[in-house]
């Protein structure tokens, strides 16, 4: 149908080249029905398949159409090549409307995408080679980018747009569209494309942290903690205080002294959360749940999140503070510590034991477990604990490299060993 929709054209001083991939299906023998040339190449990437066609041309206007659109009438092609009388037009792409088989989500965003006025575009890079045509002359200077794997039109018309030239927008240039432009969402496309967007708009869309209400929450439960004299807590609570990210620190426990002597070391008026809130088989969401609204009942209400737990002592100075850098930095939901495990591991499920690392091989091929310390911090977004769970989907790691720091106090043989170490490691980590 596609063929047969170009070569109905009122426009006919035009040539047809396929640049076939390897296909599989009969494609090529229904192609060589028409007067086509076809090109076959061994491996695919869009811009290099768009050169090498282009290579095989003769024409003075280059138009691209994917095998999956359809000219919706006889004068897309005259639509298309009218533009140029503008001399500053670089490149012209036409609408592109679903059919009635196109999922749902591709005839939404062609719909909201491919509108009915028309456009001169002087910075929007947009560009769409699945229904285009650009001059070849200035394709001598800018051919299309033979490396990256997707938007290569965008990549184009970007660098066309920077040389003075103009894209156009022509809806009256339509053609039917079968799947859409983000392939139903396909998210290993839509990783590639954001990365290769974020490249062409290397502005910094990041928020301002020292701007952003950072508060810190520390749950316990039972009595009172000493390690090496000081309270266990107060080894977490120093930590806060020295973050420069961290406006406020509260503690949520079921122990009316401790709340007491943590005004004492500088955490805000601690609140007690009830008693059922402390049995062994709640889980921390919960805790962390009532212990968010409470502080909203105050008035305060965080951007971020910092949970932290007081059974680890090792934290190093500054932990903090790299961790919601990386946050803001990266765009994530969630960010905890982890350490990178090289041993053999296994997991015994019904039974059944399997191993889960890559198997005996040199460390330095090997890629490695992430055992995290969620404990030792974890920096969220409050809707994630309102939600329930303390993580989003979109998380990211800091690699803990010292070995003290995934220690934890939790009985007495750990106290023990804890003791030893902690005064060197303090003193040093101060």
């Amino acid at each position: 149908m596609c063929l047969k929709a170009i070569f109905n054209q009122d426009y006919k001083d035009f040539e047809v080249i396929i640049v076939d991939n390897k296909s599989t299906d009969a494609t090529v023998a229904k192609a060589k029905a028409f007067n086509v040339k076809i090109v076959n190449i061994e491996e695919y990437l869009p811009g290099r398949a768009l050169n090498i066609g282009i290579s095989h041309s003769q024409g003075k206007f280059l138009c691209f159409l994917s095998g999956h659109c359809i000219p919706v009438d006889n004068s897309w092609l005259t639509n298309l090549m009218r533009n140029f009388n503008d001399e500053q037009a670089a490149g012209v792409y036409g609408r592109q409307e679903p059919m009635s088989s196109t999922s749902d989500v591709d005839k939404r965003d062609l719909l909201n995408l491919f509108g009915l006025d028309k456009k001169i575009q002087i910075r929007d890079s947009f560009f769409h080679n699945a229904n285009s045509m650009i001059k070849r002359d200035i394709w001598e200077k800018v051919p299309f980018d033979e490396k990256v794997t997707n938007i290569e039109d965008r990549v184009w018309a970007a660098e066309v747009l920077k040389r003075g030239y103009k894209i156009i927008y022509e809806p009256e240039a339509s053609v039917y569209h079968y799947h859409g432009v983000h392939q139903n969402n396909n998210p290993k496309r839509c990783y590639n494309v954001v990365k290769i967007l974020e490249s062409l708009s290397p502005r910094e869309n990041k928020l301002d942290i020292q701007n952003m209400n950072v508060v810190a929450l520390i749950p316990v439960k039972g009595n009172i903690q000493y390690l090496n004299d000081r309270p266990l807590i107060e080894y977490t609570i120093e930590r806060c205080k020295q973050s420069k990210y961290v406006k406020r620190t509260f503690i949520s426990t079921d122990n009316s002294q401790l709340a007491e002597l943590t005004k004492t070391l500088g955490a805000e008026a601690p609140f007690l959360r009830p008693k059922e809130l402390s049995s062994e088989f709640v889980d921390l969401e919960k805790v962390l749940q009532f212990s968010l609204e409470s502080i909203e009942k105050l008035g305060i209400f965080p951007d971020i999140l910092v949970v932290l737990e007081v059974t680890y002592p090792f934290r190093k100075k500054g932990l903090i503070d790299s961790m919601i850098e990386q946050l803001i930095e990266k765009g994530l939901d969630s960010v905890v510590p982890v350490k990178p495990e090289y041993r053999s591991c296994w997991i015994n499920k019904d039974n059944h034991i399997s191993r889960i690392d890559d198997g005996f091989m040199p460390r330095s091929v090997k890629e490695p477990l992430y055992l995290g310390t969620v404990g030792l911090a974890c920096i969220t977004h409050p809707v994630f604990i309102r939600e329930g769970r303390r993580l989003g989907d979109k998380v990211g790691f800091v690699e803990i490299d010292d070995p003290c720091s995934s220690l934890e106090v939790r009985n007495t043989n750990d106290l023990e060993l804890v003791e030893k170490i902690i005064p060197g490691w303090w003193k040093k980590n101060s």
